[in-house]
């Protein structure tokens, strides 16, 4: 059976997973013109120009009375931000760097702990030991409820 999926349904599922990507990763660069490991690191957005044209003409038209020209953007929709990585060449000669987009994700981390399979016996034994505790806490809880029915007469909250 062969599963097919749209483009919003694999961002959906890839929403709610923690991303964990190397600090190091072999790939191809451009200028050496063969496979190099590059250094990877998070992509941040520069500091704003105080010159540049779209600047300069909010500055001048803010200026002066007449209070905000402007709207101020307040209806931000998304919860995430796309991940972009920044990958730099380590040969020596080279260090050239290129940009990277992943999808959206809620948490992303840079050089984490690998995750470690467990094994099916340690994880079966660990969820019946979870339903066996549940089930004990449940009975308390209906004991605690029965009994303080019986001395007041009065739902407990």
């Amino acid at each position: 059976m062969k599963l097919t999926y749209t483009d919003s349904d694999c961002c959906c599922a890839f929403l709610g997973r923690e991303v964990n990507v190397p600090k190091t990763r072999r790939t191809y660069c451009k200028k050496c013109k063969k496979h190099q490991p590059h250094k990877v690191t998070q992509y941040k957005k520069g500091k704003d120009s105080l010159y540049a044209q779209g600047k300069r003409r909010y500055d001048r038209k803010q200026s002066g009375y007449g209070g905000q020209t402007k709207p101020i953007f307040r209806k931000k929709a998304k919860t995430t931000k796309k991940i972009v990585l920044r990958l730099e060449c380590v040969e020596p000669n080279c260090r050239s760097k290129r940009m990277l987009a992943i999808k959206r994700c809620k948490h992303f981390e840079l050089g984490g702990d690998k995750k470690r399979k467990v094994s099916t016996a340690v994880w079966v034994h660990s969820c019946r030991f979870k339903c066996a505790l549940s089930s004990v806490l449940w009975q308390a809880e209906v004991l605690m409820f029965e009994l303080c029915w019986r001395k007041t007469k009065k739902k407990p909250l």
